[in-house]
């Protein structure tokens, strides 16, 4: 009988399917769909990590509670270990972040607490300086994945080998956002350790830090440093998560783009991604434009369209001055 001992053991694995109607050009263009993890993210790869490295070093006790600052997918990923290990779970979020992630949140038996997005990290009211506060008034475990090396060491055991594995060794460049920089960082030095010529792209919000970090080793004026509507990637500081040894550039997309870019695959490819997919496609576009036949490019879509029905909608998007004239 194949009869799987729990859910998480349904991890990974994702399929990689070629972009050929959103790239056209000689190059290969592929996305591992991550909405195919069984709690429809690239975040399930670390939820059970994380809170194996609690319970490791001994922050974690039987029956305790734990407490993260997320956009979400992370939550969820958090929750599913949680549930299974008999643990309680406090999401700390961002006010932006869509009602269908809150509800499904509260669906997997988090609490979520609601915080400003339009504040700085360092803000006392910050999602982040919550979930420190929340940590120590109840003795909470904070995994904290902008921190935690346990969340890039989960892709460079899962993520980076799978890449390699369904290239047959032959990618070329990898392109995928920076959030955390644990989906970078830890895939990216698997591949590199496979062959250095490997090359390494992050993908970043216009109002992020990255890009302008990566070409001058500091962080941008504060008055470069604004919201944007792009859900998942993009930061206001610089995570320790973000191993920059092993990323080669970063390419700056703006909201419109990346929007347009989610709505085209979802049109073309029949692939419902979020907007932070869209723009690692957009990116992922963008470097296949300048390579030959040899180029293969492997990009990650993080989750689901559907956790942002209510963004990922004519009114909305509208609203917004994301679309064009043409309806995409």
């Amino acid at each position: 009988m194949e009869i799987y001992e729990n859910i998480l053991e349904t991890l990974g694995n994702t399929p990689l399917v070629k972009l050929g109607r959103f790239f056209s050009g000689p190059a290969t263009l592929a996305a591992k769909v991550e909405s195919f993890n069984p709690g429809g993210s690239v975040k399930d790869r670390i939820g059970i990590s994380l809170i194996e490295a609690g319970e490791a070093n001994g922050q974690l006790k039987p029956g305790g509670t734990i407490v993260e600052p997320t956009s979400g997918n992370t939550g969820v990923g958090l929750a599913m270990a949680a549930n299974l290990k008999g643990y309680k779970l406090i999401c700390v979020a961002p006010d932006k972040i869509p009602k269908e992630k809150v509800a499904l949140l509260e669906a997997m038996g988090a609490t979520v607490v609601s915080c400003p997005t339009n504040v700085a990290a360092e803000d006392p009211r910050s999602y982040y300086k919550v979930s420190e506060r929340i940590r120590d008034e109840q003795g909470a475990y904070l995994p904290y994945q902008y921190y935690n090396p346990a969340n890039p060491e989960a892709h460079y055991r899962t993520t980076g080998p799978e890449i390699w594995r369904q290239t047959d060794g032959k990618v070329t460049h990898y392109v995928v956002g920076v959030g955390t920089g644990g989906t970078i960082s830890g895939t990216a030095k698997y591949l590199k350790e496979q062959n250095p010529n490997v090359q390494v792209i992050g993908v970043d919000t216009v109002g992020s830090v990255y890009k302008y970090y990566f070409e001058h080793r500091e962080l941008p004026p504060e008055d470069q440093i604004h919201q944007y509507l792009i859900d998942g990637i993009g930061e206001d500081f610089l995570p320790t998560c973000v191993w920059w040894d092993y990323i080669d550039g970063i390419v700056t997309i703006d909201d419109k783009t990346a929007y347009r870019a989610t709505m085209e695959l979802a049109r073309r490819e029949s692939i419902f991604t979020g907007s932070s997919g869209g723009a690692a496609a957009a990116g992922a576009r963008q470097v296949a434009q300048g390579l030959g036949a040899d180029g293969l490019v492997v990009t990650l879509l993080p989750d689901s369209g559907e956790r942002y029905l209510s963004k990922l909608n004519k009114q909305w998007l509208t609203e917004k001055g994301l679309l064009d004239g043409d309806g995409v």
